[in-house]
């Protein structure tokens, strides 16, 4: 899961599923992103806007992934939103691990160990199994998908997940690199989906990001020029040579993200991931909504962006439908 797959290892899908789009929110509890880790002193007062938003969902044709920690999955007022659109079929949960808020507490709290990988086997295992019993207690479905908080996989992981009989995980994020704080290098990992392992058991549906602009296909190496010269890559983005657009409304526009679904579609890709904070459908809990005026904003880019999806004949997908299309698949799909 940390070092880039052979091509072989591809994920191919059945014949007529065409390219659709997958909507994962990181559904977690309220934290101040600029302060050290702490167990205590989160919020979930955003918790009641999630239901302005299944609904919104369901209007713009789109069936959300809610990716839930241990606060939201020990909230009854998230459970009962959650649970009614995963009952009612209009929304999927899966696991989404915060080592730093998940029993039980053995680790110190500090960067290294946000990032589940991180933590020795034992306890990264028993963080997960506590929280994906207490999912599947509370929302009365066994979860097939996984997000490491902060996108923090490690070595045992794959095993872990796999021993639980998770289908997919969604940890990935293509192009980024987060060595620098301790956590995983994805810089070259590859948009598309791809086998974890031989047996083909867990699939890895990373969160799209592509490249855009006439050196594109340069972007990799010139990312890891970008490292010794910080203000490297900054000047080719300005002049719109080369820019990494990721799919999500938090500091993306429409536009940039329209741009970034016509390349992730010309390069073929099967599942478009898309991804965001649930903090951020409410005021002064995350970087990327301030104000309401910030919170509508999010609203108007699933509006253009899933109209856009349309005209492309891009509909939404569900994680059940990604299993059952990649079951004893041959093929390999497109970098």
């Amino acid at each position: 899961m940390l070092i880039p797959p052979d091509r072989k290892a591809l994920a191919g899908f059945a014949s007529g599923f065409g390219q659709k789009v997958l909507l994962t929110v990181d559904t977690e509890e309220e934290f101040d992103w600029e302060a050290p880790f702490r167990r205590d002193g989160h919020g979930l007062k955003h918790v009641g806007e999630i239901a302005r938003f299944q609904s919104f969902c369901e209007d713009i044709g789109a069936r959300p992934v809610y990716l839930v920690d241990w606060p939201i999955a020990s909230d009854p007022r998230a459970v009962d939103i959650i649970g009614d659109a995963v009952q009612r079929g209009a929304a999927e949960v899966g696991v989404q691990l915060h080592p730093w808020v998940n029993p039980p507490f053995d680790e110190e709290v500090n960067t290294r160990n946000s990032y589940a990988g991180n933590l020795p086997q034992a306890l990264e295992a028993a963080k997960f199994t506590q929280l994906r019993d207490l999912i599947e207690s509370a929302f009365g479905t066994a979860p097939l998908i996984y997000r490491a908080g902060r996108y923090g996989l490690g070595p045992h992981t794959a095993d872990m997940l796999r021993q639980a009989g998770i289908a997919i995980d969604t940890s990935v994020r293509t192009l980024f690199n987060y060595s620098h704080q301790h956590g995983p290098d994805y810089s070259r990992h590859p948009p598309a989906p791809y086998w974890v392992d031989e047996a083909r058991e867990l699939l890895e549906l990373p969160v799209t990001t592509v490249y855009w602009g006439i050196l594109r296909q340069l972007g990799i190496p010139l990312q890891r020029i970008q490292r010794h010269i910080p203000t490297f890559y900054a000047a080719f983005s300005k002049l719109r040579l080369l820019e990494r657009i990721a799919l999500t409304p938090e500091d993306v526009t429409a536009e940039e993200a329209i741009r970034g679904i016509d390349i992730a579609l010309d390069l073929e890709l099967p599942v478009l991931v898309l991804s965001f904070h649930s903090p951020t459908l409410a005021p002064g809990f995350t970087p990327y909504a301030a104000s309401q005026d910030d919170v509508e904003r999010l609203y108007d880019w699933f509006r253009q962006v899933y109209a856009y999806l349309g005209t492309r004949g891009v509909r939404s997908t569900t994680v059940s439908e990604i299993v059952d299309a990649t079951k004893s698949q041959p093929g390999t799909a497109p970098v």
